[in-house]
């Protein structure tokens, strides 16, 4: 629940798209406080709103009705969205779509600096870049002179999370992160969200369908069905004891190859 010390929080959010016939409540009156340096994952199947919920806590999207608030102060208090943007980063699905396919890859990770209150010179950008490549581990002459197109799924991932260590935001939203990419990629990209949180210090929303990737990264788990949180809690507790029909079936819908492991998971910590 919602508390001082909460990064955000919400009382009562709903987001509703259109009317009579057509209207679809994606957000329902739901009620939440993430804390400082927290992981939590905003767990669900298609359509149950989680999405919608990471964006409204971007900004991209305005509540309906309710209270959402950033660090004690209303969402859209701050004028200029983008001071909040600075605060506040997303990592998407795709990364191909964040990325203009017609610009060198370093000339866009560059441009990001753009968004920060004050400029550096071109040869502090660079370093600042080069690190920030390093940090995910690709070498900077791996992409020199190349464009998007070029790169695979999973370096287009990293490019997103270099991307997050040259802003280096305080609150991190990944939207499903890890769909597009392969295994090996997927636990790399896991493996940077915890070095993002102990690096930088920061908040993370992890939004997936994958209750099993949920469970690997998060402090916290929010399971959400149409709409609403109806479970929440430790992942431990969550896996060994689930109270929601909803998230017994997200434990059951998880493919048969990582079930042994979750399995064993599920009798250590319900000992």
């Amino acid at each position: 629940m919602p508390s001082e010390a909460s990064v955000f929080s919400g009382r009562d959010v709903s987001r509703v798209y259109g009317h009579g016939a057509r209207r679809v409540v994606a957000v329902d009156r739901v009620s939440f406080g993430i804390q400082e340096r927290e992981i939590v994952s905003l767990v669900g199947q298609s359509g149950c709103g989680k999405t919608v919920l990471g964006r409204l806590l971007l900004r991209l999207e305005a509540p309906s009705s309710g209270e959402l608030q950033y660090r004690g102060r209303p969402i859209a208090a701050e004028r200029d969205p983008r001071a909040y943007w600075r605060a506040v980063q997303a990592v998407f699905q795709d990364p191909f779509s964040a990325f203009n396919q017609f610009f060198p890859i370093r000339s866009q990770l560059r441009s990001a600096f753009h968004l920060l209150g004050s400029k550096p010179s071109r040869r502090q950008m660079d370093e600042r870049v080069d690190e920030a490549l390093r940090a995910v581990n690709i070498l900077p002459r791996e992409i020199e002179g190349k464009y998007p197109f070029e790169l695979s799924g999973g370096q287009m991932q990293r490019m997103l999370l270099a991307r997050i260590f040259i802003l280096r935001p305080q609150v991190l939203v990944a939207d499903e992160p890890t769909s597009m990419v392969d295994a090996c990629s997927r636990a790399t990209i896991l493996g940077y969200l915890l070095k993002l949180r102990e690096e930088l210090d920061m908040t993370i929303v992890f939004v997936t369908h994958d209750i099993g990737l949920a469970y690997y990264v998060s402090d916290r788990i929010f399971i959400m069905h149409r709409g609403q949180i109806v479970e929440e809690g430790h992942p431990d507790r969550v896996l060994a004891a689930p109270e929601s029909e909803v998230t017994r079936q997200l434990l059951e819908d998880v493919p048969a190859v990582k079930r042994p492991w979750l399995e064993r998971r599920r009798r250590a910590v319900a000992t």
